[in-house]
């Protein structure tokens, strides 16, 4: 099989079959598009063609650019090549797998950067008005907008899901009680709890600004609205949060993953079991989830320097 048409045929496979999001199969393709430029440069136009000398050159080469590639970035395109060929191998497509001796690079271990509670109760705050604190506020336009913000900056905080996950909630995955329905890479499903001030700020949303939005558009299931009524986009959550980060001044840099970060870092300094949060946070492996525990053995490490007079 010419390695074009693979490639074609692979990520075919990741988006229907194995269900990856938009996102990730772009990556995969631009991934590939140089892995098959590169190639047919060197008139290697067939995946049975393709060699380990061949791969290992081509990987070489990418991580030998000028300025350097990250070890995130040359640890995707190893992965893209990796999962490419493995496929044709498990399909029958291709006799041998020319990346079996293949490693990834070492990745640099980057502690997750959390915000303190008090931080994380300032940025809510920046958001907009906790749930009957201003009824005053939440019937004008723009108190609309804020009661849709608080309500989606706590659930954030609350549930530690991805905002591709919130900003992908319907209404129904709302109807469970105190629980909440979120679906995650792959789309796979997972329950997560919501705390009183999540579902105090959601309620308040759905009764008081909702209802409001969703006349502006096209009806939509989606929970959060934009201004026009249409369902909220992912750059529009990032900017809420960031607005809402700018009038907490917070001087710390702040993203939705800096809620999620937090969300894991204080469960796990409040004694919460790490393979509970990787449930939560819908990771595959505890592994990934593990890294937060570094954060709160630096926090206990500090908490005993100053505490104990001998430890100085």
């Amino acid at each position: 099989m010419q390695v074009r048409r693979a490639v074609e045929t692979y990520l075919r496979h990741v988006a229907i079959e194995r269900g990856l999001s938009d996102h990730t199969v772009a990556a995969y393709r631009r991934d590939l598009a140089g892995y098959v430029a590169w190639m047919e440069e060197r008139h290697v136009t067939e995946a049975a063609e393709v060699t380990a000398a061949l791969v290992a050159d081509f990987v070489a080469e990418r991580a030998s650019t000028q300025p350097p590639p990250a070890a995130t970035s040359l640890a995707r395109l190893q992965s893209s090549v990796r999962g490419l060929h493995r496929f044709l191998v498990r399909e029958g497509l291709s006799a041998e797998d020319p990346t079996a001796e293949l490693r990834p690079p070492k990745m640099p271990q980057r502690l997750p950067k959390a915000l303190t509670i008090d931080q994380v109760e300032a940025l809510l705050d920046g958001a907009g008005p906790a749930p009957g604190a201003d009824n005053a506020v939440e019937t004008g336009e723009g108190g609309l907008v804020r009661l849709r913000d608080r309500a989606l900056l706590e659930l954030l905080y609350a549930t530690g899901a991805r905002v591709s996950e919130i900003i992908a909630l319907d209404v129904d995955d709302l109807a469970h009680g105190d629980v909440l329905r979120v679906r995650g890479k792959g789309d796979k499903e997972r329950i997560v709890p919501v705390g009183s001030y999540a579902r105090a700020a959601v309620d308040a949303y759905l009764a008081r600004a909702r209802p409001e939005l969703s006349r502006r558009g096209r009806a939509t299931p989606r929970l959060f609205l934009g201004a026009r009524g249409a369902p909220l986009s992912r750059q529009s959550a990032w900017l809420i949060l960031q607005q809402a980060a700018e009038r907490a001044s917070l001087r710390a840099h702040v993203s939705p993953h800096t809620l999620r970060h937090s969300f894991a870092t204080h469960l796990l300094q409040g004694g919460a079991d790490v393979r509970v949060v990787q449930e939560l946070l819908g990771h595959a492996s505890v592994a990934t989830t593990q890294i937060y525990t570094h954060v709160t053995i630096d926090a206990l490490r500090d908490v005993y320097v100053t505490s104990h007079p001998r430890a100085r």
